[in-house]
C-alpha cells in the first residue's frame, strides 16, 4: 500500500507554480501514460489556465482548494473546494479564478 499526502504535495507544487511564468505545476501521483488509470495533482495560480486540449479518456476533476472554471465550447462549469466536475468528451480548458489545486483523474477508454 502507498500513502500520499495531497496536502503536502499541493504545498510543494504551489511553490513550484509561484516560481514559473505559467503559474502552473503538476505531478502524476497514480498511474501514468502506460496505465489505464492516471491521477494528476495540478496547481494553478489565480488567472492561470490550462489551454484548450483533448482528454485521452473519461475524466473527472476534484477541486481540492480554490475556484476553477472548466470550459468546453460555449458551456462552462465552476468548481469550488470539494466539487467534483465531470470532464466532457469535447475539447476543453481550465482557468483558475483564484489560487487552486485539483486532482485530475483519467481512465483511458
Amino acid at each position: 500500500m502507498n500513502k500520499i499526502s495531497l496536502d503536502a504535495l499541493t504545498r510543494e507544487l504551489r511553490g513550484r507554480a509561484e516560481g514559473n511564468s505559467r503559474g502552473l505545476a503538476s505531478r502524476t501521483v497514480i498511474g501514468g501514460h502506460e496505465k489505464a488509470l492516471r491521477q494528476t495533482l495540478i496547481t494553478l495560480d489565480a488567472a492561470s489556465s490550462l489551454g484548450e486540449h483533448d482528454s485521452p479518456g473519461e475524466a473527472t476533476v476534484l477541486v481540492l482548494s480554490g475556484r476553477i472554471v472548466l470550459r468546453a465550447g460555449e458551456d462552462s462549469w465552476e468548481g469550488r473546494t470539494g466539487d467534483l466536475l465531470v470532464v466532457p468528451p469535447a475539447r476543453h480548458s481550465v482557468e483558475a479564478l483564484e489560487d487552486s489545486s485539483f486532482l485530475l483523474t483519467v481512465v483511458k477508454v
